[in-house]
């Protein structure tokens, strides 16, 4: 058995070399119940232009989003995690939403999953955090670290196309159900089709599991890092 919290399912040492900007590139576990589709509405009043010009930066768009008080998650959050990275990334991963740990520090992907998703990208990839850009579906902690709704999805996902937009990643990697759903439709079933290349606006997306479900399930380690390796190879990375 894989011990909790290793990367033991890394069989070899990568080599690390540097991501760089560039023009795209052109097993399901039985312990993860199937959840129902989910419609995932926009209002008309909240929506912004994901591709809108006036977004030239995510700076720009940070401060479109200001302090934002759209949805309801805003009465219980410490803070906004807007995303951070590299703003020309090749690679843009894309989670769940803020948990504890984002919601005090104001940064994506910082507690023990977020430890995990860094020994990916790190010791896995061979990359660094600040070659990549990290980033979720909603950008406030929805309460207790429940899913987000339907409704708050809604209207926090325009922000993120406009970050996807702004970046122009080569590859976007998904993770976890509520990132796959958002990103490729409400009824993706991530234990179905985790694995299986996507596109998303003509963006190659690998939807693979997330980091806390890997915590508490060892034998997802070694599918999700046939993932890794699928997106490194895609992005042309070397894995010896």
């Amino acid at each position: 058995m894989l011990p909790v919290g290793a990367l033991d399912f890394m069989e070899k040492p990568v080599s690390k070399k540097p991501i760089l900007p560039s023009e795209h590139a052109g097993t399901s576990e039985k312990t993860v119940p199937e959840i129902p589709a989910l419609e995932i509405p926009i209002p008309e009043t909240q929506t912004i232009k994901a591709a809108s010009p006036s977004f030239d930066s995510l700076e720009d768009l940070r401060a479109h989003m200001g302090d934002c008080r759209r949805c309801d998650l805003h009465n219980g959050r410490n803070t906004i995690v807007f995303g951070e990275g590299n703003p020309k990334a090749r690679l843009v991963f894309v989670g769940e939403g803020p948990g504890f740990d984002e919601d005090q520090a104001g940064r994506p992907f910082v507690g023990k999953s977020g430890q995990l998703l860094t020994k990916i990208i790190e010791k896995g990839m061979g990359l660094t955090r600040e070659s990549v850009y990290i980033c979720n579906v909603v950008k406030c902690r929805p309460p207790g670290n429940r899913d987000p709704n339907p409704d708050e999805m809604g209207v926090c996902l325009p922000f993120l196309k406009a970050q996807l937009s702004i970046i122009g990643p080569d590859v976007i990697c998904a993770l976890g159900r509520v990132a796959c759903q958002a990103l490729l439709g409400g009824d993706f079933k991530i234990t179905r089709h985790r694995g299986k290349w996507r596109t998303y606006h003509g963006i190659p997306l690998m939807p693979t599991f997330h980091p806390a479900y890997l915590l508490r399930n060892e034998s997802a380690k070694r599918p999700v890092w046939d993932d890794v390796k699928s997106i490194m190879g895609k992005l042309g990375l070397e894995v010896k």
